[in-house]
Order: C-alpha cells, then structure tokens, then sequence
C-alpha cells in the first residue's frame, strides 16, 4: 500500500527551505536537498522541486502570518550559487501519475496565491531576488511576488521553457500570470514561452517580466536596500507576538480520520467521505487577548487547520471516493458567537487572520475536484462560516420537520455577517452573490435574514438549499442520489462541477484554476508530453521527443 502523503510539517523538519528573521524583514532561502524527494526515483538537482518542497513553503508562509505579524516584508532567494530554481523536477513529472500531476499542480497554484494574496491580506510584501537560472515553475515562484528583482550578470534569466523542452505548459499559472498580471504584450509573450534559454538583462525589464534589473555587483546591497525601503513604506501595524500553530491532534484509522472537531467517515465501498465539522463547547474568549492566549486550540482557527488538512489528506490520499458530504453538529448561537469576536474586532491582526485563513480553506473546498453535498440534518450548527459550505458545494439536502426517533433540534440554517463579505470565493464574490448571479434583490433578501435560524421552509424559500425533504422521504431520496452520484464519470463531473461552480466575472485567480482544469488535464494525458517517447520520458536522455502532428 502506499504510504500516505502527510502535509503536516514544522521548520524542525524542513529539508529544503530556512528562513531568517530581522525585525520587519524576512529572508527566505530554497535550499533543496538534492536526495530529499518525496518518492524515489528522482533528485532533486538545481533547486528543482517536488509535493514535498512546496508542502514545506507552504506551511512556511502560513507561520510567517500567524507566527511572525511583525514581518512587513519577505526576501524569496536561492541558498544555492548560479541557480534560482530550476521548476518542477521533470524526473518526478515523468513517473508520477496523471492524478498526482494535477494535484500537484493544483497545491502549487493554492500555495502561491496564498504568498501572492499576503500583501493585500496581511501587509506582508514579497520580494523575489533572482540570481542565476530562473526556469518553469521557477519563474513561477517568482511570478507570484510582489517584486521581482533580477541581477545583471549575463548569464541569469528568466524562462517558462516547457513548451520547447517538455511539451507541457506552466502549470503553476505562469502564462496566465505573464499576460494578466505582468501585462506582457502577447507577442513577446509568445516569444519569451518559446525560447529555452529564456531572457535576461534590460530586456526583462523592459518586457515587463521582471520589476528591477541590478548590476551584479551592487545586487546583494540593492536587495537589503529595497526590502527596507517597502518596510518602512508599509502601511502594515505592528502587530506584536504571534502565536505558535501547534501540532493537529490527529488520529487516522481505517475508515476514518478523527480531529478534535472534525471527524471523517470513510466509505470506500460507497466511495464517499462524510465529513462533520462540530461546533464549539466552549464559551467565546470574552476579548482577543484571551483568543491570543489561547493560541491554535482557539476553537475557529483550530477547526479552520483540521478542515484543510483534512481536504488535502482526501485530495491525495483518497482519490477514489468521488463523493464528499458535509455535515455538521452543535449549536448554532454558540459557534455565531465564537464567529462574532472576530468579525467584531476585524482590525485586529489575529482576527484578520484567521477570517482570512478561513477564505482560503474555503476556496480550496471550491476548487477541489470532487462532487460535494450537503445534508443540514436536525441538531446541524451550518450558520455564519458553516453556512459557506452550503453555497460552496454542488447540492444541499435539509431535513424538514420532526423525525420519528430523533430529539435533536429541529433543522435550521443561520446566516450571519460572514455571509456577505468577508469570505468571497476566487471570482471576487460572495458564494450568495454567486449563487444569485445579477440578482441583487435576492441576496438583499437573505441579508435581511441575518440571525433568524431559517427552518426547512423558510430556508428553501430563500433558495439556501437544493432540497427539503420530510422523514418519509429523507434516507431513500438521499441514498438515490448518492448511488448515481458515484456511478457518474468522474471525468464528466469534474468539468461539469468545475463550470458551475464558477460564475459570474472572470478573474486571475479563476482563469488560473479553469486552464488548470483543461489544459493540465488534457496536455498531461496527451502520448506527446507523458508517452514512452515522450518530451517527458525523454527529456535528459540525447534522444529528442517523437510527437503525434495532429492539431485537433
């Protein structure tokens, strides 16, 4: 059996990445360790990478959120001479699976628009300082910085090389990003994704791919000079201590994971995972200094944590139960009022925080290609940022009156402030304004209802859920639609799903995502890039790719 894929880590174990502290600047160094892959079979040679590298980056650039608030600014540089970082390891691309391909490809897109998102989230600016070869999904670690500094030395460049060498395309968002966030002009676009060797110098500058081009021998001090300059020009407020993300308490079994708030059934006959979150025991902190001092066990950053972890385990892990279902348990007026202190004190760094962590658990959720429903069962606490997963997901199913045998409160669904606003999904709108595409009157109407817990009626009358159904109906109504669910092409639904779930306006962040689904998908399927001849399986070998020459 495989052994499974953990995305939990901590910088005591990091292999790949170090980072250095100096009051409102960071630096953060990729040192890959060459024999460090997550599988065998591969090195991982110049600074190339692989899940784990980003698995490390990525908890990286959520402890410099949570851990270090005074950071205004982080240095991204290379811990090795005359290579920045090479992409994605093209020995690991080559033997992996095509569902690992794409996973992967979608957690390296997550992680950078999380440092991208960091100045505008949080107040931390990231600069890119490139020195020695830039190439792939090098250039796209880079493309997701604030800044891009680029030395002048004639030989390091920047380069999406993956059409000409590998028959790919940068799956990181790279195309997307040159064009849509770099502003190149398309011709030279065109030119620059054509060249191997990439480009260099004044020319990078001037084509817009990188921000500041430094002569080489002044780079070292121009880069402290820069990452002071936009420190003492940050509009972030010092912030004070952070606070440690201690370890998840976690135990996985056969046919579940358990948290200390969200439990996960597994049903591999069924092939699907009930996920339920529970709502909080405990009382409120009556202020954030007691939520501080209560660190990650405060009860909505600690469910936030088990949630994403909790996908990341399905995504990888568990890639045939097709079918998530979601529920929840607990009361409704006490998770409101956990949710109250931070929408209250939204100012503070802590709050912000965790209500932004919570945006990004959720739009991993939408962006997740599995088919997901929810069923609102009496006893249910979906209110506030619980109720988001019921816009988020493809159907929700709500019990409707009293069941025989069962004593728990009846069924109801809460929205609160959470609601509207502060959680937008990638298209830059609420999951009810997506939900009510162009009808404003209609997510007016919900607002009205913030507060009221909405029973079966009332909730399906403001159109919050799919289906009500009544004790007579519920288990055979449910089951039915499970069991075709599952029978369904998981090909076919993750178009489907991936079409409907996004609409509304187009942005950078949603164009990313839905190329991601076509284009890795197809071009990592496709005998040319991933066949026994290959760009992928040859590449490094002297013996050049044989491609089929139909463009269909």
């Amino acid at each position: 059996m495989v052994e499974a894929i953990d995305f939990q880590t901590d910088p005591s174990t990091y292999r790949h990445w170090h980072v250095t502290y100096d009051g409102a600047v960071a630096h953060l160094y990729m040192d890959v360790d060459e024999d460090g892959g997550l599988f065998p079979g591969y090195q991982l040679k110049l600074n190339s990478y692989d899940l784990g590298v980003d698995i490390e980056l990525a908890d990286i650039v959520q402890r410099m959120r949570f851990e270090h608030p005074e950071v205004k600014v982080v240095v991204m540089r290379s811990g090795k001479d005359r290579v920045f970082c090479a992409g994605a390891n093209i020995r690991m691309l080559g033997g992996a699976t095509h569902s690992h391909k794409v996973n992967f490809c979608k957690f390296t897109n997550e992680t950078r628009n999380t440092y991208e998102a960091a100045e505008e989230d949080s107040g931390q600016k990231y600069i890119c300082a490139v020195k020695g070869a830039c190439a792939g999904g090098g250039y796209e670690l880079a493309l997701a910085c604030n800044y891009i500094m680029l030395t002048d030395d004639g030989s390091s460049a920047v380069s999406l090389p993956e059409v000409p060498l590998l028959a790919v395309l940068p799956g990181t968002g790279g195309l997307t990003r040159v064009t849509d966030k770099r502003k190149v002009r398309r011709d030279r676009a065109d030119v620059f994704c054509s060249v191997e060797e990439g480009v260099r110098g004044k020319r990078a500058k001037e084509w817009n791919l990188v921000d500041e081009v430094v002569p080489n021998g002044r780079f070292e001090e121009i880069v402290a000079e820069r990452a002071s300059e936009f420190a003492t020009n940050s509009i972030k407020r010092d912030a004070g201590e952070g606070i440690e993300l201690t370890p998840l308490k976690r135990t996985i079994g056969d046919d579940n994971i358990i948290y200390s708030a969200v439990e996960i059934e597994l049903d591999r006959a069924a092939r699907t995972a009930t996920i339920t979150l529970r709502g909080p025991d405990e009382t409120p902190p009556v202020d954030m200094a007691e939520f501080q001092k209560q660190g990650a066990d405060a009860y909505l950053l600690r469910v936030a944590r088990e949630l994403d972890d909790a996908m990341l385990h399905l995504r990888f892990n568990e890639m045939e139960l097709g079918l998530l279902i979601f529920k929840t348990q607990g009361d409704s007026e006490t998770l409101l009022a956990h949710e109250a202190l931070l929408i209250g004190n939204a100012q503070n760094w802590l709050a912000n925080e965790v209500l932004k962590f919570w945006k990004r658990v959720l739009k991993r959720i939408d962006v997740t290609s599995r088919s997901m429903i929810a069923q609102v069962e009496h006893g249910s606490c979906f209110a506030g940022v619980f109720a988001e997963l019921l816009f988020a997901v493809d159907r929700t199913y709500m019990m409707e009156g009293a069941f025989e045998g069962d004593n728990r409160p009846i069924a109801s669904v809460t929205l609160s402030e959470a609601n509207f606003g502060p959680l937008p999904m990638g298209n830059e709108l609420t999951r009810l304004e997506t939900r009510f595409l162009e009808q404003p009157s209609m997510v007016e109407a919900t607002q009205a209802m913030i507060g009221e817990p909405l029973q079966a009626e009332e909730a399906n009358q403001a159109g919050l859920v799919t289906l009500i159904l009544d004790d007579i109906d519920w288990e055979d109504e449910v089951r039915l639609f499970i069991e075709e669910r599952v029978s369904f092409s998981p090909d076919a639904m993750t178009g489907m799903e991936a079409n409907l779930r996004f609409a509304g306006p187009e942005t950078m962040e949603t164009r990313i995502f839905g190329r991601l689904t076509a284009w890795q998908n197809w071009i990592f399927n496709r005998s040319n890039a991933v066949g026994s001849e290959g760009a992928l399986q040859r590449y490094g070998t002297g013996v050049r790719a044989s491609f089929d020459m139909t463009r269909v």
